[in-house]
């Protein structure tokens, strides 16, 4: 596996175990150092990229308000019935989309849709298609409209 294959699944795997502390945070209220220190520990997160999975654990939930009031205009029917897997993935590319320029758009939705088909209800990776393709259209609109 070349340099560029293995940085791309280590980013995975830290957005894969990113989303899941941040649903065990949302929906149990823990310390968010007990639960890096249980990703640490119990889940493999040091097999990923890290660095990455500790700056989403620390960044997303201070600005979660936020990033949560900038994907919502783009839910226009189900906003009552976002489930915090979802609401986690979104603010995750929400995050993305606002703060790492480097990631491409469309890196930044393939891997919400994924993240959404493996973890989310049936539906769900056409809802967040559904959300982030205007979100990406307004956040990132130079480079969308290339």
């Amino acid at each position: 596996m070349n340099d560029k294959a293995r940085f791309i699944k280590k980013r995975k795997h830290a957005r894969d175990k990113a989303l899941q502390a941040l649903y065990q945070w949302q929906l149990s209220g823990e310390e968010l150092d007990w639960i890096r220190d249980h990703y640490q520990q119990e889940q493999g997160v040091a097999s990923g990229d890290e660095e990455y999975f500790l700056e989403l654990l620390y960044q997303i939930p201070p600005q979660a308000e936020a990033l949560d009031d900038c994907y919502r205009r783009h839910v226009s029917q189900f906003e009552n019935h976002l489930d915090p897997i979802e609401t986690n993935i979104l603010r995750i590319a929400t995050y993305e989309l606002e703060n790492h320029p480097e990631i491409p758009f469309k890196v930044v939705l393939n891997e919400a849709i994924s993240l959404a088909r493996t973890y989310g209800a049936d539906e769900s990776h056409k809802f967040v298609n559904g959300v982030l393709d205007p979100l990406c259209a307004e956040l990132r609109k130079l480079e969308v409209n290339r």
